[in-house]
């Protein structure tokens, strides 16, 4: 990742050290350059996508790590430039004990350094039970069919709308990168889930007055690169990984795409560009959601029962 800054000149600035190499670009990047270059580079995928208006409400989810905290810094840097708009910080409390406490204080102290409003909401206050309780409640990992992941998925993307909604936000900025979204991308293809590589979007489609629409600045970032910026600009995050993570299929494929990376560089730019080419096409195909109240909880679902009660319902 780094070069010898004896031998190699930045190829932006020409004057300092580099101390980056780019091996999909070639480039060879100075400390200020490369931080230009990933501020830059966020600037550029907000406006290729047209992911904000000028007057927007912006809910940035902040979960403490390296990610969410890059986009939070580069997110409040640009609002300075638009006053119209405004920023505020939502942050998931799942409750994962020896993990999340950590990661709330480290977005609580990042945000009040911005001065970026911040609000939290959790899993015990909106269902019940921490994430905690409910892996306690399924049993043994093996005799589990659904992973830690898959609840923790539903019922963070229900919490993050609903921290949304009460912030009154327009759009909620998530800070999944580059490899996310490949990661994503491929595993909606080895589950045979069209429809959601479908609407796995830079930036979701309005379906739903209920449901804040969802956009990714750090689509087109490297994570290496998210993480070095923080690095850089000596932020304080949280690198402490979770607990349930080893049992995400996204482990498997995450493993594969940096082989292929390290083997050819570009390989995860060529996929996403793919996806991004293809996927009109599949939109196209793809039979439409149509979305009603749950009858539960009132929530968007796209049958009499929203996925999440359904969960819940089974932990009973």
């Amino acid at each position: 990742m780094s070069v010898n800054s004896t031998a190699a000149v930045c190829v932006v600035c020409k004057r300092r050290d580099a101390f980056f190499f780019r091996p999909y670009s070639g480039e060879k990047l100075c400390k200020k350059c490369f931080v230009e270059s990933i501020e830059a580079k966020v600037r550029g995928t907000i406006g290729k996508y047209n992911m904000f208006s000028f007057d927007d409400r912006i809910a940035v989810a902040v979960s403490g790590g390296k990610d969410s905290i890059s986009l939070l810094h580069i997110l409040a840097k640009t609002e300075q430039a638009h006053p119209k708009s405004s920023l505020v910080a939502v942050t998931v409390d799942e409750g994962i004990k020896g993990y999340r406490d950590e990661a709330l204080e480290i977005a609580a102290a990042n945000c009040k350094a911005l001065g970026v409003e911040h609000h939290v909401v959790s899993f015990k206050e909106l269902y019940g039970f921490t994430l905690d309780e409910i892996i306690a409640r399924t049993g043994p990992k093996s005799e589990r069919e659904l992973t830690s992941c898959a609840y923790c998925g539903v019922l963070r993307r229900r919490a993050l709308n609903v921290a949304a909604r009460d912030v009154c936000a327009d759009k909620v900025a998530t800070a999944h990168t580059l490899d996310d979204e490949v990661q994503t991308s491929l595993m909606n293809i080895f589950r045979g889930d069209i429809a959601r590589l479908a609407k796995e979007k830079p930036v979701t489609d309005k379906v739903h007055p209920r449901l804040v629409r969802k956009v990714k600045p750090f689509c087109e970032v490297p994570e290496r690169e998210s993480t070095l910026y923080a690095y850089v600009k000596n932020i304080r995050f949280q690198d402490t990984p979770c607990p349930y993570a080893s049992e995400a299929l996204r482990n498997d494929i995450r493993a594969m795409l940096n082989r292929m990376e390290q083997k050819r560089a570009g390989t995860k730019f060529t996929v996403f560009k793919s996806i991004e080419r293809i996927r009109p096409a599949l939109v196209n195909v793809v039979e439409k959601d149509e979305f009603q109240e749950c009858v539960e909880c009132g929530e968007p679902a796209s049958g009499s029962l929203c996925r999440t009660c359904e969960m819940l319902r089974d932990l009973c």
